[in-house]
């Protein structure tokens, strides 16, 4: 069969056979013969996660390409029905069409609604939380087949688990949506120093409806990104811009200059500053899904931590000292972004507001001293990674890190006692000797 690979081509697999169901009845017939004959399925979204969550190994594929779309909208209320597969950047599209939108986003939109919630995809903004906290119901196939139904009053408990269920507990079919009426956003983007940032980055949060910013590790400067809900018509960027700015500037012109430092390993510090120095301030506004989402053809490597807000002036002092004194230097800007908390079992954002800083490294460059280091400092202040994202945890040391860690551990036992969505990063990170319960 042929061979599986992500985006970021750091998780790999080949697959015992690839099913394209067209509807449920024949995703459960996957299922049924998978558990049959005592080998795995999972479901195949766009490969968007830098962990190899997502790898089907050399089980059973679903391939969700053919389950798309919106089934049932109703405008007035704002619920929405889509199928597991559509991607983000459809979703936004055919919400738009019906007058919707999605309350917050992340800054990706090729995954599908299905991986995004169920990795705990996020975007930013202290008063909203992550992807699935927008979810209002869930209809999913079980190990043995069977469909069930779940929301907050219908199975509440397998609604806290499975909207962030990392594909554990069954296979998502359909996700109800709790939409907004589709709104402008006014995007302010400004270069700042670091510590000025720092000190007014929680006014910053509380001031603006979504506020993150990007800071090149080996300079003193970041950009930092306001976007705020307006009245109005949108005024977007003009054409010409827009497409000098994020097609060239921010892929073609990077692409170039960080494989220039990939080459060349003494110039990234003096790069870093200069694109850096680069950065200049903008200002528009268009249809939210156009602002929250931006295009990224430049391949990187992506590590990311949920930290504890008030923590996170001392997590980036803490990271700018390493950056400072490593061997190898890294070409990619740190992200920082903020999340509300919610009651989602295994969220990063459960139960406390929320900072999430990402780090990356541009593919082909030595990323593990980097991302080490800042694993280490995240984890001296309780921070959970991201599932989609490259980290080195295993069960005992999330247990620590989740109140209802141990709860998620149960439920997933009773739904798939043998195991058969599992992959070898749900062994690590759910039973690293894999054993279930």
């Amino acid at each position: 069969m042929p061979r599986w690979t992500n985006w970021a081509r750091t998780a790999t697999g080949t697959p015992s056979r690839v099913v394209a169901p067209r509807d449920t009845a024949e995703a459960a017939d996957a299922i049924r013969r998978a558990a049959e004959e005592g080998t795995t399925v999972r479901p195949l979204g766009t490969g968007h996660s830098f962990s190899s969550i997502g790898s089907p190994g050399t089980g059973c594929a679903l391939d969700l390409s053919h389950w798309t779309g919106i089934v049932r909208a109703e405008p007035d209320t704002g619920l929405v029905t889509v199928r597991a597969g559509t991607p983000l950047h459809q979703l936004n599209a055919e919400l738009d069409a019906l007058g919707l939108a999605m309350a917050n986003l992340g800054d990706i939109d090729q995954q599908t609604i299905s991986g995004a919630i169920s990795t705990g995809t996020h975007g930013t903004g202290a008063r909203l939380g992550g992807l699935a906290t927008q979810v209002e119901a869930l209809d999913l196939l079980l190990a043995d087949g069977s469909e069930r139904h779940c929301s907050a009053t219908e199975d509440p408990e397998l609604f806290a688990a499975a909207r962030v269920g990392l594909g554990a507990l069954g296979v998502i079919t359909s996700v109800t949506l709790r939409c907004v009426p589709a709104f402008t956003l006014a995007a302010r983007e400004h270069p700042a120093p670091f510590d000025d940032v720092l000190e007014r980055f929680d006014q910053l949060a509380a001031d603006n409806d979504h506020v993150e910013f990007y800071w090149f590790p080996h300079s003193a400067q970041t950009l930092v990104k306001r976007n705020n809900r307006q009245d109005g018509p949108p005024r977007p960027l003009h054409p010409v811009r827009h497409f000098l700015e994020y097609e060239v500037l921010e892929n073609r012109l990077f692409g170039a200059v960080c494989r220039l430092g990939r080459a060349v390993r003494p110039l990234v510090r003096p790069l870093n500053r200069v694109c850096a120095a680069a950065w200049s301030a903008r200002s528009y506004s268009d249809r939210s899904y156009r602002v929250f989402t931006t295009p990224r053809a430049v391949r990187f490597v992506e590590s990311e931590y949920a930290v504890p807000q008030e923590a996170l002036p001392d997590v980036l002092r803490e990271l700018r000292a390493v950056a400072r004194a490593l061997d190898d230097p890294v070409m990619f800007p740190v992200e920082v972004r903020v999340a509300a908390p919610d009651d989602i079992w295994l969220s990063t954002a459960h139960q406390r507001p929320t900072a999430y800083v990402a780090v990356h490294q541009f593919q082909g460059m030595p990323h593990r001293p980097w991302f080490d280091a800042f694993e280490d400092i995240a984890g001296a202040v309780g921070g959970r990674p991201h599932w989609g994202k490259v980290h080195r945890l295993d069960a005992a040391a999330l247990r620590e890190r989740y109140p209802r860690f141990d709860d998620f551990r149960r439920l997933r036992a009773e739904l798939d006692p043998a195991g058969v969505f599992r992959n070898a990063y749900l062994d690590r990170v759910l039973d690293p000797c894999g054993q279930l319960g």
